[in-house]
């Protein structure tokens, strides 16, 4: 008996501790559902050890493989596509498939608008237009190194001069081109302005489709201007106005501006207007690779405002 007392005053104390944790866990349970409890698995791949200089380099390889990335290729593309464009038809002048001066004329024509329609394949960058800006600023380049004789490429200055002459690339090309990096970093594809500057230069010159016009069906000459034809003011105005609507078109449906087309079509035949009588004046002085699209830019900023 008393051994039996004395293993109950022993183990009650164990008993009591056992009921207490009992009931903690079953307290614990209804707190906490264990549906709620998720336990992972620990398994080797878990511990992955990560390097530093990795991480410090993600940034930097993000940046390359976004707008640069898309901006440099784009560039590249456009380049190619300019010297494509300028040796075939220097290879069709030679093999005398068409005339110098109308291989000429439709390089002016070619280039400057497939520059244009190039510019959507460029990122929404910031920097975007400078990138764009660098295809006419190597074809700038090339005619100054060739106009000066530093470098000799007769395929390049039979495609762009009148007479085939190295000194007449520092002349209307080089007006060209420089149009073309002035558009694109002052107006891209924000503004009407850039556009319609090189519709009109392209589409409606004087070395482009007024003078293909004039000197073919020109007979009537204009008053003040003997050397110009009706003719080929009135083409330059036509195409230089279909060229300028079909260009803004263009931007809207990729969404890059907004028009309404009603007004639209008014400001851009009155650009036209004035880039045709601008070209028609005898001028001697001013290149017209400069007078039309200066005057298609300031008349197209005052009807647009922007």
């Amino acid at each position: 008996m008393v051994c039996s007392a004395k293993m109950s005053l022993l183990c009650a104390p164990a008993t009591g501790a056992a009921l207490s944790s009992a009931l903690f866990l079953r307290r614990r349970r209804e707190v906490i559902p264990s549906s709620t409890i998720t336990v992972l698995p620990v398994t080797p791949s878990a511990f992955v050890r990560i390097n530093p200089s990795r991480l410090r380099r993600r940034p930097i390889a993000a940046a390359f493989g976004g707008p640069v990335l898309q901006d440099a290729c784009a560039t590249a593309l456009v380049v190619g596509g300019a010297y494509a464009l300028v040796s075939t038809f220097d290879n069709l002048t030679r093999r005398n498939i068409i005339e110098q001066n109308l291989s000429r004329k439709l390089v002016h024509i070619l280039s400057g608008l497939l520059f244009l329609a190039s510019w959507p394949i460029f990122s929404t960058s910031a920097g975007a237009r400078y990138f764009a800006s660098l295809v006419p600023s190597l074809n700038c380049l090339r005619l100054v190194l060739n106009g000066l004789s530093f470098t000799t490429d007769e395929g390049l200055t039979k495609s762009v001069s009148r007479l085939g002459k190295p000194e007449e690339l520092l002349k209307g090309p080089l007006y060209y081109v420089l149009v073309l990096i002035l558009c694109a970093i002052l107006f891209w594809r924000e503004s009407p302005v850039g556009m319609i500057s090189l519709a009109m230069m392209c589409g409606g010159d004087v070395v482009g489709i007024a003078d293909i016009m004039g000197r073919r069906f020109g007979s009537v000459k204009i008053p003040y201007n003997p050397e110009k034809s009706l003719a080929g003011s009135i083409s330059m105005f036509l195409f230089g106005f279909l060229v300028s609507i079909g260009m803004l078109y263009y931007f809207v449906a990729l969404g890059y501006i907004q028009l309404e087309w009603v007004p639209t079509v008014e400001r851009v035949a009155l650009v036209a207007f004035v880039a045709t009588l601008v070209e028609s004046l005898p001028n001697r002085i001013v290149d017209d690779n400069i007078s039309v699209p200066l005057a298609s830019m300031v008349t197209s900023f005052l009807v647009f405002g922007y």
